[in-house]
């Protein structure tokens, strides 16, 4: 499980001064705030803009366009469940309904408790050991449902 910083806007400066100068330096930004603070807080949006010379509605738009950006604080433990055509193909989607009513919550949502977020992943790069999925940082390939049963119970539900 990843630790993350609370919000603090001195810290999200501080971040946006060390990529600034990158090119395409709103992806890299971006990633960097989510790897501190867990997410992408509201906040920085027009941080970020006003730093790149953007206008807020074009970071907003690179916020929401990409799967991977969260907006709002995840859970201690997130579960990301491949849902690229390889998965699919190995009955990742039926997968994903168990991981959803095991959790009791649905795909992009956080538990109650704050305990396990379930997301969507785009390809892991394990299309040979699909269905795969991510918990906190780690692969985990050829899932079925006693997978995912461990998945859920490692992350404490």
């Amino acid at each position: 499980m990843a630790g993350y910083e609370p919000w603090s806007a001195s810290r999200a400066a501080e971040i946006i001064a060390e990529h600034r100068h990158m090119d395409g330096a709103t992806m890299p930004i971006l990633h960097a705030v989510q790897e501190t603070f867990g997410f992408v807080p509201d906040p920085v949006v027009p941080m970020i803009a006003e730093s790149l010379n953007l206008s807020r509605a074009e970071v907003y738009g690179v916020v929401t366009f990409y799967h991977d950006f969260r907006r709002e604080p995840p859970g201690r433990h997130v579960i990301k469940l491949c849902a690229a055509e390889a998965c699919q193909s190995m009955g990742s989607d039926k997968l994903a309904r168990y991981a959803e009513e095991r959790l009791g919550i649905e795909m992009g949502e956080t538990s109650p408790d704050g305990k396990v977020t379930l997301e969507p992943i785009y390809c892991l790069g394990l299309c040979a050991c699909a269905p795969s999925a991510m918990i906190d940082g780690r692969l985990v390939g050829r899932l079925d449902e006693a997978t995912i049963d461990e998945l859920v119970a490692e992350a404490g539900q």
